[in-house]
């Protein structure tokens, strides 16, 4: 696996909460499942690179444990990139147009994620105030 594709898949993961940082999840198997379905198609469209999501799981674990040198690398190509000034229009070419492209995707999918925890909440709410009144 390239550095690249390494910088993408932490970069996915990181965003993501994969470790579950700021949980708690109602269905943390599920949502892992998710977010490495995305680092999957996101390693494919990108870099033409096909791996399971097993294969991916497994370089993440080594990454974090077994290959801490390169783990902060990563984090620190990623620290870079977080600075990046998006470009006037006139300076776009279509790296920096993949780019915020990229990043609007990301935003996408944190925004699905909080809808999806906005409607657990919800219906949490909802049951905690249905019991009360079957009581």
């Amino acid at each position: 696996m390239s550095f690249e594709e390494m910088v993408e898949m932490v970069d996915i993961l990181k965003r993501a909460d994969y470790d579950g940082k700021y949980g708690p999840y109602l269905n943390p198997n599920v949502r892992k499942a998710k977010i490495m379905t995305k680092v999957v198609k996101s390693l494919h469209r990108n870099f033409g690179v096909r791996q399971s999501k097993d294969q991916l799981r497994k370089r993440w674990l080594d990454l974090k444990l077994k290959e801490q040198d390169q783990y902060r690398r990563i984090k620190k190509v990623l620290l870079k990139s977080d600075q990046v000034v998006v470009p006037k229009l006139s300076n776009f070419t279509s790296d920096s147009a993949q780019r915020m492209i990229q990043e609007i995707m990301f935003c996408s999918c944190d925004l699905d994620i909080i809808k999806e925890k906005t409607k657990e909440i919800e219906q949490r709410l909802k049951n905690m105030i249905g019991g009360e009144f079957k009581s």
